[in-house]
């Protein structure tokens, strides 16, 4: 059933990461906790949000992302930077230490993709490219990604 293996490979997809980020912990190298990475996810995905921008898309009160926010700045994960368009704003940005613990997650996926790429043909990869499109921007409407996220 189609319902049943978008779930493997859904599934397949968090398992993996999972299985990455406890490793780093068991090594000691991972410094964020359970949290602070779906923070850091969803910072990423947002492509360069606002603190309230931020807070409103995880339905959570301002002080609490800020507080979210300046945690991961004093862990070396995000920075903020000054908006040249108004200068009163500032947008969050993930910085190389976070892309490099990203890395984890987007290396399998680039690993996935080729596997992919040398399996099907390149019609079939056109068409699960369209099909992931729709999905995407048609069928999940309640949850919008900014332009060029997922381009990692």
């Amino acid at each position: 059933m189609l319902k049943d293996a978008f779930f493997d490979v859904y599934t397949k997809f968090k398992l993996h990461f999972y299985q990455e980020i406890f490793q780093r912990f068991q090594n000691r190298e991972a410094s964020l906790t359970t949290v602070e990475t779906f923070c850091m996810e969803t910072i990423q995905a947002l492509n360069n949000p606002t603190v309230n921008e931020f807070a409103t898309f995880m339905q959570i009160s301002p002080p609490n992302a800020a507080y979210k926010v300046n945690s991961l700045i004093k862990k070396g994960y995000v920075r903020k930077v000054q908006s040249p368009q108004d200068r009163r704003e500032y947008h969050l940005e993930v910085t190389q230490k976070y892309m490099d613990y990203y890395n984890i997650s987007s290396s399998y996926m680039r690993e996935v993709m080729e596997r992919i790429a040398a399996r099907f043909s390149t019609e079939e990869c056109k068409r699960l490219e369209e099909m992931l499109r729709i999905v995407s921007d048609e069928l999940m409407p309640e949850v919008r990604l900014s332009a060029g996220s997922s381009d990692s």
